[in-house]
């Protein structure tokens, strides 16, 4: 089954927290996800930055970081949402009026845009989406062992079907390892790049990892 990009937020059987992204596409395949700082960008591989001209979403920040709070999206609206977390706004008005504001992607597809986002300090994860009919923010309490995801497409709407509960890792590099072909997202095709931010072992901020074939 093809469902485009998916981002996850949850918590691991280790008890760790965090988000993941999965760059899935058959149009744009040619591209990466590119650690810098507290941030990960996709930007499109060496040698195919001219896709750029051809669809000017397939670059953007896909997870930045805003003190105890990790967000994952699949656009430019990661910025937005993460800069009203750090001002203050909760992880639910911040992502619904992020998402409300900048809206579905006007291209062919009508491409909706997704965010995950977990909050240590409350130990609470959300998933959110807006669609062409639909803007949708869901909560979701930690629970060891289990993420929540949602996609662009086919599996659009943040609930309690769309989850994972048998869900571990070792290290970060692993947890990319799992969005991209383990588990439930084993069975979604077209992986292209994927990368997470999770808290760190230690309990001191976030780890990240990216994951390039």
């Amino acid at each position: 089954m093809y469902v485009g990009r998916i981002v996850a937020a949850g918590v691991s059987a280790e008890g760790r927290a965090g988000v993941m992204y999965r760059v899935s596409s058959r149009s744009f395949p040619n591209r990466e996800a590119r650690l810098a700082g507290a941030q990960v960008s996709i930007m499109p591989k060496a040698g195919f930055e001219s896709d750029l001209q051809k669809n000017p979403y397939i670059a953007y920040n896909c997870i930045r970081l805003a003190g105890d709070v990790a967000l994952a999206t699949n656009g430019s609206h990661t910025d937005p949402i993460i800069e009203k977390i750090a001002t203050g706004m909760s992880v639910r008005d911040a992502m619904t009026l992020g998402l409300m504001a900048m809206d579905y992607e006007k291209d062919s597809y009508n491409t909706p845009r997704i965010a995950a986002a977990v909050n240590l300090k409350t130990k609470t994860s959300f998933l959110g989406i807006v669609r062409k009919d639909a803007v949708i923010v869901r909560e979701f309490e930690f629970k060891p062992g289990t993420v929540y995801y949602v996609c662009t497409y086919e599996r659009n709407a943040p609930c309690e079907h769309y989850k994972d509960e048998a869900f571990s890792f070792g290290t970060a590099a692993d947890a990319c390892k799992y969005v991209f072909s383990k588990g439930v997202f084993a069975e979604l095709e077209n992986p292209v790049c994927s990368t997470v931010a999770f808290a760190s072992a230690s309990g001191n901020g976030f780890e990240f990892a990216a994951l390039n074939p």
